[in-house]
């Protein structure tokens, strides 16, 4: 197994924002409305919802999904690198899916979860 102190620092801080950007974009997604678009909402009885009556959706603004856009754009980067960093090459083929896991639960940041409760 892939010993802690092999992952390069720069590799950690690239996972860590992975983690920290990924927190951000679920929390924000959170506040939106429950629709892209305006939509009518509808009575419980009216439908069979496990979440009881739903309100209209007004939808999300412009704004709001060119933000949502630029944030999956910016986590499907930071994937990207994580991904292709060079130091994968350098670990054995059969330990590295365990290696990958381990880089996933050593960078993630102690608040990572806080910040997507926070918003």
């Amino acid at each position: 197994m892939t010993d802690a102190s092999t992952f390069p620092d720069d590799l950690l801080q690239l996972q860590e924002r992975h983690h920290r950007l990924h927190a951000e974009h679920r929390a924000y997604l959170a506040g939106l409305p429950w629709s892209v678009e305006p939509m009518k909402g509808w009575r419980r009885a009216e439908k069979h919802s496990h979440r009881g009556d739903v309100p209209d959706s007004p939808g999300w603004s412009d704004e709001q999904k060119e933000t949502v856009d630029r944030m999956w754009g910016e986590i499907r980067e930071l994937s990207i690198a994580v991904v292709d960093h060079p130091h994968w090459a350098t670990v054995p083929r059969e330990v590295l899916v365990n290696a990958r896991m381990q880089l996933k639960r050593q960078a993630r940041p102690a608040d990572a979860d806080d910040t997507a409760k926070a918003a």
